[in-house]
């Protein structure tokens, strides 16, 4: 299984990353990768990017270092409603966009209210495409609820590569993450590994969500690092295109 694209990148832009657009794509070339996305923290994470990183996001170009460059966002899922914190009419215009919980912008609240809150993003915003690094320990969720609400509303689960990592701080989260790809797997979800990079020598580190993807024995067309049709085809379900929105990567 040949992993080409790693779309949850962060940038300077987040605040608390240290590498640009430039060093991450030339470290995704040298490693074999054909895309990388552009994911910085929305404006509701403190120190995060900048309303006009969003808006200004199509003046990248589409190809740096002969890799491409898709367009996104992290965004904060930001109360029990589902609230993101970018305007609809900016992440209609994105390539894919990822929400979180993160603690600085949503405080643990136990179990039952991360479940509501996460179904709740995922129902609400028809361009939100990936929910990020579910399974932290810091939100436990009913993982079969929130798996079984990706199903309905085509959203991507990302195994996210820093859950696995033992010198990180969301580390424990490989119970949760083995209970997805199980429920993914019976609820044919697409699933997505990510490395969730803050320096560019981290891009394309997947080695441990590929290991625990792999040993879940899940279909392999559920995974969509392998294929950049695929991934857009799954981005293009959720949002349910209709020649409507005008994405980034394309303009």
């Amino acid at each position: 299984m040949n992993f080409i694209l790693d779309v949850h990148c962060h940038t300077v832009a987040s605040g608390h990353a240290y590498s640009t657009i430039s060093e991450n794509a030339a470290h995704a070339a040298k490693i074999g990768l054909t895309h990388i996305g552009v994911s910085d923290h929305a404006p509701g994470m403190p120190g995060g990017a900048h309303i006009y990183n969003f808006t200004n996001l199509w003046s990248l170009p589409g190809e740096i270092n002969g890799v491409r460059v898709l367009k996104g966002a992290e965004c904060n899922i930001m109360n029990e409603t589902g609230t993101l914190d970018l305007d609809a009419w900016l992440l209609a215009k994105m390539d894919f966009v990822i929400a979180s919980f993160h603690r600085g912008t949503f405080p643990p609240a136990g179990h039952e209210t991360h479940t509501r809150a996460a179904i709740a993003a995922m129902e609400n915003n028809p361009d939100m495409h990936i929910l990020g690094h579910p399974g932290c320990h810091f939100f436990p969720i009913n993982v079969q609820a929130v798996v079984s609400a990706a199903a309905r509303t085509h959203t991507i689960i990302e195994i996210n590569n820093q859950s696995l990592n033992p010198e990180s701080f969301r580390f424990n989260g490989d119970t949760a993450i083995l209970q997805m790809l199980k429920f993914c797997n019976e609820y044919n979800v697409p699933v997505l590994a990510s490395s969730d990079a803050h320096i560019c020598t981290n891009v394309g580190e997947l080695s441990r969500a590929k290991k625990v993807i792999l040993a879940s024995g899940i279909k392999e067309n559920l995974v969509l690092n392998t294929c950049e049709k695929r991934f857009l085809s799954a981005i293009a379900k959720k949002r349910n295109l209709g020649g409507n929105h005008e994405l980034l990567g394309q303009a």
